[in-house]
């Protein structure tokens, strides 16, 4: 409560205290404003894991083995969360941990020698001439490895163990080592499954096996990290590409897990990329951000960039602004009216991004030392500030109602092709001026279709009461989410992927898009396959489905459970739900009275 009034008080315009307190323009996270800290960032862990690093107490060498690289994985997500206030996210951990995979086998095969040569094969001829033509970054496929079977597979069999028992030690980790206020978790996000080499197939193949056996006594759904399977033509869309077997593991994992969600690496608004470097493949965590292209010259460069500072922009409140202008109910001039009160808020948004971003690059580096000294917030030169490395993250601009909006505007959502055409110009309004914010500021503003994770009851309860019980707009506990089609419509989950296929191309800054099934999927993964592989197709750029996920308290259970466990007969059940785009406990009592109605209301896309 103190360091929001601080930020209202003393740390903003009197424009930006206006437009938030006037529930027109919405600061996220203000109790972070005035400490000046960012919101999520994308570590560049191949640079950490190989180099090392730095801590306040001491120094960290590089990773030598698969198991020190995953510990290594989860202390930085712990230590880098305690530097901002948002998620953090390793953009292609298989393609990372392939030298460290590398480096285990070769330890294995060594010692496997030693078993094969009774122990004498320090002082033999043919372990010096292996030296020379052998080294711990050689693929584990290599033909020189299997000139001794028994030594090879000895060596596969400890690495694929030694893997296995480093991911599950992570997720371990990442549900365990409380580091923020309220003992959160850090709120860490994964993307893999586009290396088709051995090592990072073994890398996936575990990580993924990881999800599904769960973590803890009962083998509970993990709630950390977000898995996110990254989806890649001639990859792992389809049979007989390389890595298939390893999309349908994933897609084993989300009915039975929810994770992984599903990013989708070919998405135009990705082009660009280079095919030879992961680290420029689309990417994203599980509050949906992402970066896409640096104005400052990283390009498509994902690692050691992130979101800034997002601000959101409350398109009802502005709707009813024009609509207030008006005696006779949807006047086309209303419209007109709402675009131009749009269009200068637009502005103002930007603006408020610019002091808050201004406001963040004035603090020292010593306020997020970890980050800076270990150039985890990536381009920082230590004589230009730390404006030097923020320049290259994203300033997102989102939004908040946009169905509520259209109805007030014209009585209709964008499920209505009227309503999709007037969506269509407010989103293009929304990347237009994004677009020439980011050429002319040289920042990185881009259109970001906001969680609204609290601000979507909070936002609804300031406008009740000022405007009262509308039908459609205010009769219920909650807005609906950015540009999503609300969660009330019934419709096919094909239907739902068609409608918001139609506005994710504006989006720059981040955006996901969901379908509620109305029963488990265990038994039909080619459905599964089917709504994934559409999704792709309709160009969705991060696509997530929500299935049942019940567990029993007592033996572990896990499936859609009714009133007890059909195992155990135990009434002790834990509902789990995906209330936002990370997994959490009871969403009865993790979340406000107006996500709580929104999952309530959700209905089940047939």
């Amino acid at each position: 409560v103190v360091c929001k009034n601080d930020a209202l008080k003393y740390r903003m315009s009197k424009k930006s205290r206006k437009n938030h307190e006037n529930n027109e323009i919405y600061i996220h996270d203000l109790d972070s404003f005035s400490s000046g800290m960012h919101n999520c960032l994308s570590i560049p862990f191949d640079d950490l894991l190989a180099n090392g690093f730095n801590t306040r107490q001491t120094d960290v060498r590089g990773a030598q083995s698969v198991n020190t690289a995953f510990q290594l994985v989860a202390v930085i997500f712990q230590i880098q969360s305690l530097q901002q206030f948002g998620g953090v996210s390793a953009t292609h951990l298989d393609w990372t941990m392939v030298p460290y995979v590398r480096k285990s086998f070769y330890k294995h095969y060594v010692d496997g020698l030693r078993w094969c040569f009774n122990g004498d094969l320090p002082e033999s001829h043919w372990l010096d001439n292996f030296r020379e033509k052998c080294n711990n970054s050689m693929t584990i496929d290599d033909p020189y490895y299997t000139e001794v079977p028994v030594a090879y597979q000895y060596a596969m069999e400890m690495t694929e163990r030694e893997t296995k028992q480093a991911v599950e030690g992570m997720y371990h980790n990442l549900n365990t080592l409380q580091s923020r206020s309220g003992n959160q978790l850090p709120f860490s996000s994964i993307n893999y499954g586009t290396c088709t080499l051995p090592e990072g197939r073994m890398v996936t193949k575990a990580l993924l096996n990881a999800s599904i056996d769960g973590t803890g006594s009962l083998h509970k759904t993990s709630i950390f990290p977000c898995g996110i399977f990254q989806m890649m033509k001639g990859v792992n869309r389809e049979v007989g590409d390389p890595n298939y077997d390893l999309y349908q593991l994933a897609l084993k994992s989300t009915a039975q897990r929810l994770y992984p969600n599903y990013a989708n690496v070919d998405w135009s608004n990705n082009a660009g990329y280079d095919v030879n470097d992961p680290r420029t493949y689309f990417s994203t965590m599980g509050c949906r951000t992402a970066n896409l292209w640096d104005v400052n010259g990283f390009g498509q460069l994902k690692d050691g960039r992130g979101n800034i500072c997002p601000v959101t922009i409350i398109l009802p409140t502005l709707a009813m602004k024009a609509k207030n202008a008006f005696i006779n109910e949807y006047d086309d001039d209303m419209v007109e009216v709402f675009i131009q009160l749009l269009d200068a808020k637009l502005h103002e948004a930007k603006d408020m991004l610019i002091e808050r971003f201004e406001w963040i690059c004035s603090q020292s580096p010593e306020s997020a030392k970890f980050m800076y000294e270990n150039n985890l917030m990536a381009g920082y030169i230590p004589e230009e500030g730390i404006r030097s490395a923020l320049k290259h993250g994203t300033l997102a601009l989102g939004q908040l109602g946009l169905a509520e909006a259209l109805q007030i505007l014209i009585g209709q959502d964008h499920t209505s092709e009227e309503g999709m055409e007037l969506a269509k110009r407010i989103e293009g309004l929304f990347k237009k001026r994004c677009a020439e914010f980011k050429e002319h500021y040289k920042l990185n503003f881009g259109v970001y279709y906001s969680p609204a994770e609290n601000l979507c009851y909070t936002a609804l309860q300031k406008f009740r009461e000022k405007y009262g019980v509308i039908k459609n707009v205010s009769d219920k506990e909650f807005f609906t989410n950015s540009m999503h089609v609300p969660v009330w419509k019934e419709m096919s989950p094909f239907e739902k992927i068609d409608i918001e296929s139609q506005l994710t191309g504006y989006s720059s800054a981040g955006c996901i898009t969901y379908v509620e099934l109305d029963s488990g999927v265990k038994n039909n993964l080619p459905a599964l396959e089917a709504l994934v592989n559409y999704a792709m197709d309709k160009d969705i750029p991060y696509f997530a489905i929500n299935v049942p996920n019940d567990t029993c308290m007592n033996c572990g259970y896990t499936d859609e459970i009714n009133d007890k466990c059909p195992m155990c007969g135990c009434t002790e059940i834990q509902r789990l739900r995906r209330v936002t785009g990370y997994l959490t406990g009871d969403y009865k009592s993790a979340f406000n009275l107006g996500k709580q109605q929104e999952t309530q209301m959700r209905v089940k896309h047939r």
